[in-house]
């Protein structure tokens, strides 16, 4: 996977979810020296991006948040526990 930080990169990251194995369709964004992640999850946009640990973190922006629509945060740790595999 090259880094272009004009376009963002798409992958998929594989996933097991309720003894399910799942690929998630994500893009890369690469910003400066910074990076993050973005997933489309039950039609909104949600964001990984590494903490000061280097580990992922999910953040939903103000916009995705106010439309009340769940996500389950069962998914959103499983997802941000393969990237922390994925990125190490």
């Amino acid at each position: 996977m090259t880094m272009n930080s004009n376009s963002p990169e798409s992958f998929f990251i594989p996933i097991t979810y309720q003894g399910k194995d799942m690929d998630i369709s994500a893009k890369l964004i690469t910003t400066g020296f910074t990076y993050r992640i973005a997933v489309e999850l039950s039609a909104q946009t949600i964001f990984f991006e590494p903490d000061e640990e280097r580990n992922f973190r999910a953040v939903i922006p103000y916009q995705e948040n106010a439309r009340e629509i769940p996500v389950q945060k069962e998914l959103l740790q499983v997802i941000a526990e393969t990237l922390d595999e994925l990125f190490k």
